[in-house]
């Protein structure tokens, strides 16, 4: 009997879940009711799926609304009503324009309009799939209306929404943050009822007696309606056929394999042809065929066009993937598990990550829309995050801003709040994890087999791709696999590395960047690795990976591929990372591993370090059949599994394991090793697809580390901020320059070793003004002088006021104080201003002014406020000179376990929390020669000297190494004292800066 019921994808309207509407209806004995969420048909699949193993009906619909004004409900009567649904709203979201008062013609759907609605439109005329719908209120107003004598038109429209006091509170709360004011202020227009309720049946017919008519009606609905989909294995509703048929598209991926496997093996032996045909064998009995052609079509479209990619997944254990050029990873070379990959009980296509350059993703994302038909992004919700929904709520009860930060921020005695401050945390409880909008998933691109529309509608975000309201979690259910289509700044840096190169050293040399097997046998190369130089590198320039190739004495590709797997929190928590190193290092150690823990995990020494070893250990050493190792090795990834599937499967790994005579302890240790992976767990091939990458990033930074550096900065950095980057740039030996009118560009510019800092960097300098100076400069040349630029830039006076104070005009050769006194008497400010060029240019009158004296210390504050900080050493800025008897980064090595002073400038801080409760830091600094060095603050001198602020330390503490990586284990720590802008002495003001 409910045809309008509405779960929280009625997005700050709703207030329970899917799973709560479907409770509901149990608790209320209602087997048959419509999911009609506002304006979105995110629950609707769900609905289906979570009800399917019973009697209930869930049918999809669409709550139609202008703002919080229903005009009508839409309700799908098999699936093309769905779909017709769906196609409705999408054109009017893409459009963003409101709803008509009367639905278009939608055949397969049943068209509801509520009383109230009827009433304004004085609507007489109804086809035959448009009904009038009452609500238990409106059946006093319909005893007096002339509407009761259209009995074939009247059914129940008893709104749901809420299912108590809280509910409603909740709701209204929602709705006072959706219109962003007061809740004492939020108009009941944008509120629904109280009354919207869920009742029992008997309690609907019990109101509805008098209206035989109308019960009958709405049942009619119900029974005629019936919307189904299948979810589970064997569900794959992706673009099937590539070409024209299944067998057109089998014989053109074997064809391709065959012409392209000599590039790849120039010495194929029967180990690869077996491979192949195993692979090749899987892929068409699965069904897969297609999945693989479209991704290969995709990147040879990015190659035409000259694009970087990386392709990882794991997909990257494939070598069809490998020998068509998808990945660029030997699965041979790499012995990577093909059951990782595929195994014959797989029903999901394997997955590509394809990682493009942030500048190019949008043009391949287009390419993919223009060319396959059926074609959206993956939708993913945001949702209430517990400090933000304290921020909106205390706004919503008008508290004032310190407590609103106060209760945000989760600092607090719950005890001391005032009852208004009470209620925010209650709600912010009731609110959290809602969702709160919808936005684009990351990288997935549905390309379908049939209409988007048949499983939900889709929005348009400002990139102007549909995309679908449907999260990669119930798309997958319905069988519904997306393409990763994902963007990131390594691939950029690479290619603006390489085009810098070709500007700054015409001269030079440079090896194909596709060259990887040249780079993996550099020893020049490898030695960066294994001092852990590389700042700016893709994906191995943190602290913790620096650390770990010291300790590792990385020097290899297949050491690299290991660091980058054995990082990951889960193999770091759980032990193995340290055993991992030791047993590395340490031959005789290896012998400890259990023997048939070796034999499968032979390249990592008996220790799990990848994701597909849940799978070999699953598979080899507890007995799992494949199709239970492969459930889970996804379960320990993260991805969802079947309600007590995981359980099952590891009661069944206990009693295998039992079976075969392992001990318990070893049992035990195995499985908790096996948990560690939850979630964090890399595959081999995806690690390996990185380490490709950091390889030709590594080679940039050993033979033209300038320009890399340069190219790195001008892609956004990295882990670090710019002024690590730029020190790391002065220790390449590069001069950094601050913006010039002459060298500058809106990104970084390098010239031969000077590198000048891009107007983007100047706070508050316009675009449209740094646009004018680099489209004038371009067509007529260099600016001469001040009075030249005047001449030929119509500019601001506060806008060439920041130019000259960042000292821009340097190449005239006069101090930048002088030139700002001639600029306040060149630029009239209330001129006329005009963009035509003239012919004469006006004289310039010129000034006697008195001399100005240069001072440093005021340039590097003119530095710190415009660009964010200093170009000089921040150690030049200190109040005290430097204690004599302190060492550097570089002497480390000679005072291993003694106490030591050094300074140090803190680059980054890591805050850890420690399993007694308490926290701990681990700190990276640079000394004064620009050398970095990692110190440890535990949690006794944490407490006492917290890292919260950038600066320089003088630190002291004890050296340490632990298998060669040297740190300090700092005692104590203060932050010394920078001297003040002399500008502010001198009226009269004290101001101790901050580094």
């Amino acid at each position: 009997m409910y045809l309008n019921c509405h779960t929280y994808y009625s997005l700050r309207y709703g207030t329970f879940s899917v799973q709560d509407l479907c409770k509901l209806a149990r608790e209320n004995g209602v087997t048959q009711f419509a999911v009609t969420d506002i304006n979105n048909t995110s629950a609707c699949l769900e609905a289906i799926k979570i009800t399917q193993e019973t009697d209930m009906k869930p049918i999809p619909g669409i709550d139609f609304r202008n703002g919080a004004v229903q005009q009508y409900v839409g309700i799908a009567r098999n699936n093309e009503g769905f779909r017709q649904l769906n196609e409705h709203l999408s054109t009017q979201l893409h459009t963003q324009t409101d709803f008509e008062a009367e639905a278009p013609p939608l055949p397969d759907c049943y068209i509801i309009y509520p009383f109230k609605k009827v009433l304004e439109l004085q609507k007489k005329q109804y086809h035959s799939n448009e009904y009038i719908g009452i609500s238990i209120e409106e059946l006093r107003k319909l005893r007096f209306s002339e509407y009761r004598h259209f009995k074939d038109k009247l059914v129940i429209l008893q709104s749901v929404s809420f299912r108590n006091k809280k509910d409603y509170n909740a709701h209204r709360l929602l709705r006072a943050i959706d219109n962003n004011t007061l809740l004492s202020k939020l108009p009941e227009a944008e509120q629904g009822l109280f009354s919207h309720q869920m009742h029992p049946l008997e309690v609907i017919e019990k109101e509805f007696e008098d209206f035989p008519h109308i019960l009958e009606n709405t049942r009619y609905i119900l029974e005629s309606c019936e919307v189904k989909f299948g979810f589970g294995k064997g569900q794959n509703r992706n673009l099937q056929v590539y070409q024209n048929n299944a067998e057109e598209d089998a014989d053109l991926i074997r064809r391709l394999c065959y012409e392209r496997l000599p590039k790849k093996y120039p010495d194929a032996d029967e180990k690869v042809y077996k491979r192949v045909e195993k692979e090749l064998d899987s892929i068409v009995r699965l069904n897969f065929v297609s999945y693989f052609l479209i991704n290969l079509d995709i990147i040879t479209y990015a190659r035409k066009q000259k694009y970087p990619f990386v392709g990882r997944g794991s997909g990257a254990n494939s070598i069809v993937a490998y020998i068509l050029g998808i990945t660029n990873v030997d699965p041979i070379e790499l012995d990577l598990y093909f059951e990782r990959f595929i195994n014959p009980n797989r029903k999901s296509p394997p997955d590509f990550d394809i990682d493009f350059s942030w500048k190019d993703r949008n043009d391949v994302t287009d390419y993919i829309f223009r060319t396959y038909k059926n074609t959206a992004l993956m939708g993913t919700y945001v949702t209430f995050k517990r400090r933000a929904v304290a921020r909106e709520l205390g706004k919503v009860f008008g508290l004032p801003k310190e407590n609103i930060d106060k209760l945000s921020s989760g600092y607090f005695n719950y005890r001391e709040l005032d009852h208004l401050e009470k209620l925010v945390i209650k709600y912010s409880t009731l609110i959290e994890g809602f969702p709160n909008y919808l936005s684009v998933h990351s990288g997935g691109i549905l390309i379908l087999d049939d209409s988007v529309f048949n499983y939900a509608a889709t929005f348009l975000p400002p990139k102007g791709f549909q995309t679908i309201q449907i999260d990669m979690n119930i798309a997958e259910d319905v069988g519904i696999h997306k393409f990763d289509i994902l963007a990131q700044r390594g691939l950029s840096k690479i290619t603006d590395a390489i085009e810098l190169i070709k500007t700054n050293q015409p001269e030079a040399e440079i090896e194909d960047i596709e060259n990887i097997k040249v780079f993996k046998e550099d020893p020049e190369i490898n030695d960066l690795l294994k001092r852990g130089d590389c700042m700016g590198v893709f994906y191995v320039e943190s602290p913790a990976m620096r650390g770990l190739f010291i300790k590792l004495q990385t020097d290899n590709y297949m050491n690299l591929v290991a660091a980058s797997s054995v990082i990951r929190p889960g193999i770091s928590s759980a032990g193995m990372k340290e055993e991992f190193i030791r047993r590395h290092r340490d031959p005789e150690r290896r012998k400890e591993a259990h023997p048939v823990l070796l034999k499968i995990m032979e390249d990592t020494y008996g220790v799990m370090v990848y994701q597909e070893d849940v799978m070999k250990v699953a598979y080899e050493f507890a007995g799992l059949d494949l199709d239970d190792a492969d459930v889970l090795r996804r379960g320990m990834s993260g991805k969802k599994t079947s309600k007590g599937q995981m359980e099952k499967i590891e009661q069944t790994f206990r009693d295998n394991c039992k079976e075969r005579g392992y001990a318990d302890s070893l049992t035990e240790e195995v499985w908790e090793q096996i948990s560690s992976f939850a979630g964090y767990a890399f595959p081999k091939g995806h690690s390996a697809s990185y380490a490709v990458e950091s390889y030709q990033s590594l080679y940039l930074k050993r033979y033209f580390p300038l320009e890399f550096m340069v190219a790195a900065i001008n892609n956004g950095g990295g882990f670090y901020d710019l002024q690590t980057y730029i020190q790391e740039i002065r220790r390449c030996g590069g001069k950094i320059h601050a913006p010039c009118i002459n060298n500058s560009d809106h990104p970084n510019m390098i010239y031969g070793k000077d590198i000048y800092l891009g107007f983007g960097y100047i706070k508050e300098l316009e675009d449209k003004t740094i646009r004018q100076i680099l489209e004038n400069r371009q067509f007529f040349g260099p600016f001469s002088s001040l009075e030249d630029f005047i001449d030929r830039i119509h500019i601001s006076i506060e806008q060439l006021s920041l130019l000259l104070k960042i000292n821009a005009f340097r190449f005239t050769g006069m101090d930048k104080h002088h030139l700002l006194w001639k600029a306040y008497f060149k630029l009239d400010k209330n001129k006329t201003t005009t963009h035509q060029p003239v012919l004469f240019k006006p004289p310039h009158k010129d000034f006697d002014l008195p001399e100005f004296e240069y001072s440093k210390l005021i340039e590097a504050y003119d530095q710190m406020e415009l660009l964010g900080f200093p170009l000089c050493s921040h150690f030049e800025l200190l109040q005290e000179p430097l204690k004599e008897n302190v060492i550097t980064a570089n002497q480390l090595q000679n005072h291993i376990g003694r106490n030591v002073e050094i300074y140090g400038n803190l680059i980054t801080a890591k805050k850890t929390g420690t399993v007694n409760g308490k926290y701990m830091y681990f700190g990276t600094f640079y000394d004064q020669n620009g050398e970095i060095w990692d110190g440890v603050l535990f949690p006794n001198v944490a407490v006492k000297f917290p890292l919260i602020s950038k600066g320089i330390y003088l630190c002291s503490g004890i050296v340490t190494s632990d298998l060669g990586y040297l740190s300090i284990n700092v005692k104590w720590l203060t932050r010394q004292s920078t001297q003040t802008d002399p500008r502010l002495v001198d009226s009269g003001f004290k101001l101790n800066v901050a580094n």
